[in-house]
């Protein structure tokens, strides 16, 4: 990956594509939107451009906190370094916080809102689901990442620890080693900050842009609340439910969750 220095810190980054500028935010996978880059379907039309936030992958690793905000800067930073006054931005669980972050703080540069299973904690599930993933907590905190990151990634992809990492290492070779190594940034910092991060009715009613929300058949109550919520508040949204997937949507089926997002995209043109 290429790398930028922004803000004061390296971000990698990969640009595959030609066309309009398409901003992918990743959460705890840092490579998790690497899949889609391999799709002709958006690779043919748009201009991707994925990285990997601060504390993932080779990008600086600053001490926390690191908001949510703090990530839209960086990632704001990055478009200037490369040019791109005006884009489209799709984001996963955390990384969806990012961007809508981002259409909140700069609407003028933000065109349109791709929203996989944003992960909002204050919804009545939030509760549960960190009861649920507590054995993840446990591990990490008797210093065993590599257990903390497969029990995690179990737990909100609904698949067992050995079928999930089977999928991962097959779509994003060496991830799982680069989410152990990322573990102090996902617990230490990433999920503290998703926790603190609000997103009210009100400030997703202050969201003008066409957004699309994403989301698995068969994924957890967290995010079907949360799909509910963003149906509920956001002024246009429109919501695409893909078939035999979970939270991990966009790994497990790429193609469809890319001509999903191609549709949303032609319907809403930069240049329009």
């Amino acid at each position: 990956m290429d790398t930028a220095t922004v803000n004061g810190i390296r971000l990698e980054h990969e640009i595959r594509g030609t066309g309009e500028p398409v901003l992918l935010i990743s959460p705890v996978l840092a490579d998790g939107f690497a899949p889609l880059l391999a799709e002709p379907a958006l690779t043919d039309r748009y201009r991707l451009v994925r990285y990997h936030k601060r504390g993932w992958g080779g990008s600086t690793h600053s001490p926390g906190p690191v908001a949510v905000a703090d990530h839209a800067a960086d990632a704001f930073a990055l478009l200037d370094h490369l040019g791109i006054d005006r884009t489209h931005v799709a984001g996963h669980s955390s990384g969806a916080a990012v961007a809508a972050q981002m259409a909140q703080d700069r609407p003028d540069r933000i065109v349109t809102v791709a929203l996989l299973e944003l992960s909002l904690l204050s919804v009545p599930a939030g509760e549960a689901f960190f009861t649920q993933a507590a054995p993840a907590f446990g591990a990490y905190a008797d210093g065993d990442a590599e257990r903390a990151i497969e029990l995690f990634l179990s737990h909100v992809s609904g698949m067992d620890g050995e079928r999930c990492r089977a999928l991962l290492e097959d779509r994003m070779p060496g991830s799982v080693e680069q989410a152990v190594k990322d573990a102090d940034t996902f617990f230490g910092i990433e999920l503290p900050a998703l926790a603190e991060w609000r997103f009210s009715p009100e400030n997703a009613a202050a969201i003008h842009q066409p957004v699309l929300s994403l989301l698995g058949s068969g994924t957890l109550q967290l995010w079907v609340e949360v799909a509910e919520f963003l149906r509920s508040t956001l002024p246009d949204i429109e919501e695409c439910v893909i078939d035999d997937v979970g939270h991990l949507l966009h790994i497990e089926r790429p193609r469809p969750i890319a001509e999903a997002l191609a549709r949303f995209l032609e319907q809403h043109p930069i240049t329009s």
